[in-house]
């Protein structure tokens, strides 16, 4: 996440910079520019960043680098670095902006098919109620 207040150039730098370092060493796997969207919470009183996601294979040696590299370069507020477990599905190629509105009519769609009614067995207490009811 990338702060907004920095120049457009800056930010620019760092996410080249950033990919140039992970070419370097490992491989660039997906890179999505997901821009600026509001933080979950204020983070040193800021209420939005710019979102980038690069998801890369690399040594241990790079994923240090980056670390290093990310905390101490001003205009990043903050960075995650997530090792994936082995069997995780393949990157998607869309950024959830893009996935959430079809996601969404997907959801209503399943939700407004008709379901097959099934007509409740009558039961004891219910023929009762049925021969005690006035005509």
């Amino acid at each position: 996440m990338l702060d907004l207040a920095a120049a457009d150039e800056e930010r620019a730098k760092i996410v080249s910079d950033t990919r140039t370092t992970i070419q370097n060493d490992g491989e660039l796997v997906l890179e999505q520019n997901w821009g600026a969207r509001a933080l979950a919470y204020e983070i040193d009183h800021r209420e939005q960043a710019e979102y980038h996601l690069l998801q890369l294979q690399g040594p241990p040696t790079l994923i240090a680098s980056l670390e290093r590299t990310l905390r101490i370069t001003d205009g990043v507020v903050r960075h995650r670095i997530i090792k994936l477990a082995p069997g995780t599905p393949a990157a998607v190629e869309q950024s959830p902006r893009a996935v959430a509105p079809a996601a969404a009519s997907e959801t209503v769609a399943a939700v407004a098919e008709p379901a097959v009614a099934v007509a409740p067995e009558p039961d004891a207490a219910s023929a009762v109620d049925d021969a005690l009811a006035p005509a």
